[in-house]
């Protein structure tokens, strides 16, 4: 990576050449007096000065244009480039008690249900949403978060910690309770959190975060989906969206309807939500093959299947702005 040179310096250096060309020239005679001391100070003069052009075309040419934005302001990546979203080697988590932390943040994430049965009241874990240990871009990953948060969020019309967005998580997609904010399980959580950000400038949000993009003024046709759905989604989640499980209860693929799936407060259960989930991600292994048509058609016909309902949602979107596919 070049490191440009400020453009400050090159002005000076352009101005002393003009100022030392003039000193050389007016300083030069063609008088018969001109003593041998003025010769060679001329010669000095005139090679400081081709010293001094030769550094300002360098300087030139290093120096992006005046209207080229490919260049950052600090010299370093292009205006345009957003941090990657990647899952840091496990190599690197430290073996102290911040490392004993984070370790166990990856397993509650991994094995909500399991891990945390008083909070979770459903059959789901963190990561049936937020895929690949939560840091996989365009599934929601958690990478660079703690550099975000807090931010404000319309769905209560306030600023919310990063603690208290994970807690709408237990509520709503998790259909369980909250944790408590100071407790050990929700520190792991952030400390995890935090782990998978190490690389990230604070509050720059990654490319890749959220999920992909649907045209959300598509019209939704449930009964389309509901054939759509029996074809390219009942083999995994069953014929109505129960999922699959193992005789230990876990599950081999999750529920997406049912008392065993996210609640209807849930952003999952949002049509244009869970579309972009789905064109982004589904079928399993085989994303974005699906058209915004598809995916939406898909969403508005499982979202809408029977699931356990969130207890005072009705107060969501204090401020009267809430989308067009909430429900009430």
């Amino acid at each position: 990576m070049r490191n440009f040179p400020r453009a400050k310096p090159s002005f000076f250096l352009v101005a002393t050449v003009f100022a030392i060309s003039s000193m050389s020239m007016t300083g030069c005679s063609n008088g018969t007096e001109t003593k041998a001391v003025d010769r060679l100070e001329e010669a000095e003069a005139l090679a400081r000065v081709k010293e001094l052009e030769s550094r300002a075309a360098a300087l030139k040419s290093n120096m992006p244009a005046a209207n080229d934005i490919s260049a950052s302001a600090s010299g370093g990546d292009a205006a345009g480039d957003k941090p990657s979203i990647k899952m840091p080697d496990e190599s690197t988590i430290p073996d102290d008690e911040r490392g004993a932390a984070i370790r166990r943040g990856l397993q509650i994430v991994n094995h909500t249900y399991e891990e945390l049965p008083n909070n979770v009241g459903n059959q789901l874990n963190c990561t049936s949403c937020h895929l690949g240990n939560g840091s996989e871009a365009f599934a929601a990953p958690w990478n660079g978060l703690p550099g975000i948060f807090p931010i404000y969020r319309s769905r209560g019309g306030r600023i919310n910690s990063l603690q208290e967005r994970v807690n709408g998580c237990f509520e709503r997609s998790m259909n369980g309770t909250a944790l408590d904010l100071g407790s050990d399980d929700m520190n792991a959580i952030i400390s995890y959190m935090t782990w998978l950000s190490q690389d990230m400038p604070i509050g720059v949000s990654p490319e890749g975060r959220g999920f992909v993009k649907v045209d959300k003024n598509l019209e939704p046709n449930p009964e389309t989906g509901k054939k759509l759905f029996a074809e390219k989604c009942s083999v995994c989640h069953g014929d109505n969206g129960e999922g699959q499980y193992n005789d230990d209860g876990t599950y081999l693929y999750p529920a997406v309807a049912g008392d065993k799936s996210f609640n209807d407060g849930a952003g999952m259960a949002r049509t244009y939500t869970a579309a972009a989930f789905i064109k982004g991600k589904m079928p399993f292994g085989q994303g974005n093959t699906l058209s915004d048509q598809e995916a939406v058609d898909i969403a508005s016909y499982f979202t809408h299947l029977p699931r356990p309902v969130k207890a005072n949602k009705d107060k969501d979107w204090p401020n009267g702005d809430a989308p067009k596919d909430v429900r009430r």
